[in-house]
């Protein structure tokens, strides 16, 4: 069996999967993560006891997808939307706390695992060796998936183009650096823009939906200024990495139009004469985090 959980800033989430990727029991409990790292550690014990009872047995091993990652040289989690368990030995104390091997994982990698072996890639590409997976939400971030297997690299950051520089003009980053392709192509760093231009706040849906009736010249300046970033963004992807197959996720992935002019705009920027690199929308949507967790 594969046991899962899919750390949230206000719940986790928990799932137990059989050898043939089949739901056995999926359970959520709130994080209380203001309740500090201790009690973050003794509600996924808990979690853990509610899956134990349901399915007959305790887990020999678990996976944990989270917004953040555990620094290889340290292994000290950071980048945690759970502030509590940020710069702490959270690996370290839960496998003390459970008694068992623990894996932990970002969410891009979990729901780049689990498209790749359960989703849309295995679906439509199951010969795919390499996989990068793409969030496009409130930030922007992506996991790298090869022969199956998520890789984490020497500093557990693997995969993250989200912090790449992409352009000035995205202006600062909580990162530290300017214009990182999360400043520009992140959902609220779209909605920024658009108000930047206009003084009005909007949500991108609704601006999305202004630049497909062409009824707002700033609508569209948006929404262009996505595809070309997101053109040169990922195509920076693809001469480093070259993966079988792009499968997008996120809010902003659901843009249809990443699929049409997205595409070409890759296209223009890739390093070769020819591109039929494969970018797809996902199957999983939300269970991706804990199926990819389950997968680790």
């Amino acid at each position: 069996m594969h046991w899962g959980i899919d750390l949230g800033g206000t719940k986790i989430e928990g799932v137990v999967l059989n050898e043939n990727h089949m739901v056995l029991v999926r359970e959520r409990i709130p994080t209380e993560a203001a309740k500090g790292m201790m009690h973050i550690i003794s509600q996924i014990e808990k979690l853990i006891d509610i899956l134990s009872k349901e399915v007959g047995e305790k887990p020999k091993q678990l996976g944990i997808g989270t917004p953040g990652s555990v620094d290889p040289s340290t292994d000290l989690l950071k980048g945690s939307n759970s502030q509590a368990i940020n710069n702490q030995p959270f690996h370290k104390e839960l496998e003390k706390a459970l008694g068992i091997p623990i894996k932990i994982a970002n969410d891009a990698n979990c729901f780049a695992l689990a498209e790749a072996n359960m989703g849309a890639v295995s679906e439509q590409y199951p010969d795919a060796k390499v996989v990068f997976g793409v969030i496009m939400g409130t930030g922007c971030g992506g996991g790298i998936v090869v022969n199956g297997r998520a890789l984490n690299g020497r500093h557990g950051i693997a995969g993250e183009w989200g912090h790449t520089l992409l352009d000035k003009s995205g202006g600062p980053c909580y990162c530290g650096k300017t214009g990182c392709t999360e400043t520009i192509i992140a959902g609220p760093s779209l909605e920024r823009y658009y108000f930047d231009q206009t003084g009005n706040k909007r949500s991108l849906k609704d601006i999305y939906a202004d630049y497909q009736t062409g009824s707002d010249p700033v609508a569209t300046q948006t929404i262009d200024r996505l595809i070309h970033f997101f053109g040169i963004g990922l195509s920076n992807v693809i001469n480093t990495l070259d993966p079988d197959v792009v499968v997008l996720g996120g809010g902003v992935s659901n843009l249809d139009v990443l699929y049409t002019k997205g595409i070409e705009a890759v296209r223009q920027n890739v390093f070769n004469p020819t591109f039929t690199t494969p970018i797809i929308k996902p199957k999983l949507g939300d269970s991706a985090g804990v199926f990819g967790a389950a997968l680790l």
